[in-house]
């Protein structure tokens, strides 16, 4: 984010907390009622915000988690381009071992 675009974005909330403010002054509370609810307001929407922060960061929904896991998927990638026919035909059994010995362990038993 560049540096004007906080300034904006700083400039919007100040200007929306004074537009509430005004608001709540035409809607006919006084002017410590007005602020009060104003506050309120702008807290509840704070809280929020850190809420759906906090449900990204706990779900690595994150830049930097996203980043990781296109490297991880980069270098098995370039892991597998290097493998010769042999041993990708290798790895293929060994997966289809594993899938079929899972299979059977999680199928219940006939006895």
């Amino acid at each position: 984010m560049r540096r004007i675009d906080v300034i904006g974005i700083g400039l919007g909330v100040f200007l929306l907390g004074g537009g509430l403010y005004l608001g709540f002054r035409l809607a006919g509370l006084d002017g410590l009622s007005a602020g009060v609810w104003s506050q309120v307001i702008f807290v509840a929407g704070l809280l929020g915000w850190v809420a759906t922060y906090l449900f990204r960061v706990v779900n690595s929904d994150m830049t930097y988690g996203q980043q990781l896991r296109d490297y991880e998927d980069a270098v098995l990638q370039k892991r597998l381009d290097e493998m010769t026919p042999e041993q990708l035909a290798e790895l293929e059994a060994k997966l289809a071992a594993d899938e079929s010995a899972e299979q059977e362990a999680t199928s219940p038993s006939s006895d």
